[in-house]
């Protein structure tokens, strides 16, 4: 839902794009750092070391905030950074869901916990492809955007899972927020399934 909300934080992205625009990093290298500091984050969760964990996430998370700012402030966008930047998006979000893999997740609807964080990750790369792929095939002619849970919106359910984690080291609340993802995230690449077929539809009609 919040993809479809980015002209709420235009203000923001300026400052934002103005103080970190001041420094001798280039966008792509704002991307490149973004996914260092995910792999640093990972560690910590491997580690259980959950508030060294959060730090790093939110670094990873900002950093991809500012990325495309700087790029906007110092008129360097171009469709290569735009294409790291979406790459590096996937392997931020898999690399910290991964570090939940090596952790001890208790079962959650007698599931156990590492299957809901494999359908989370699985939900958030089928709702990127829904909609690449309506690109790739032609059926829609604009970005397809929206949905329940959108990227910005997984983030801040990560957020809150390591939260939980490291105040409850049952893990029982972690694993919950993660089979929430792990719904919402497949609900909402149907949901964007539905709405590039039913966009097509309309165009032909």
């Amino acid at each position: 839902m919040l993809d479809t909300k980015r002209d709420l934080f235009k203000s923001i992205e300026k400052v934002v794009g103005k103080m970190f625009g001041a420094l001798p990093l280039t966008p792509n290298q704002y991307t490149l750092i973004s996914g260092i500091m995910a792999i640093i984050s990972a560690y910590f969760i491997i580690k259980q070391q959950f508030w060294w964990a959060i730090l790093f996430f939110l670094i990873a998370s900002f950093l991809d905030f500012i990325d495309g700012a700087v790029a906007r402030q110092k008129n360097m966008s171009s469709k290569i950074g735009a294409y790291l930047d979406t790459i590096f998006d996937r392997y931020v979000e898999g690399i910290i869901l991964c570090g939940f893999l090596f952790i001890n997740l208790p079962s959650i609807f007698f599931v156990p916990g590492y299957v809901w964080v494999y359908a989370a990750m699985f939900g958030s790369v089928i709702t990127t492809y829904a909609k690449a792929a309506a690109k790739e095939k032609d059926l829609v002619n604009q970005e397809l955007k929206g949905g329940l849970l959108s990227r910005a919106e997984r983030l801040i359910l990560i957020f809150i899972a390591l939260v939980l984690a490291a105040i409850y080291p049952d893990y029982y609340y972690a694993t919950a927020i993660l089979f929430v993802i792990a719904v919402l995230a497949n609900f909402t690449a149907l949901q964007r399934v539905h709405s590039a077929i039913t966009i097509n539809r309309r165009q032909k009609s």
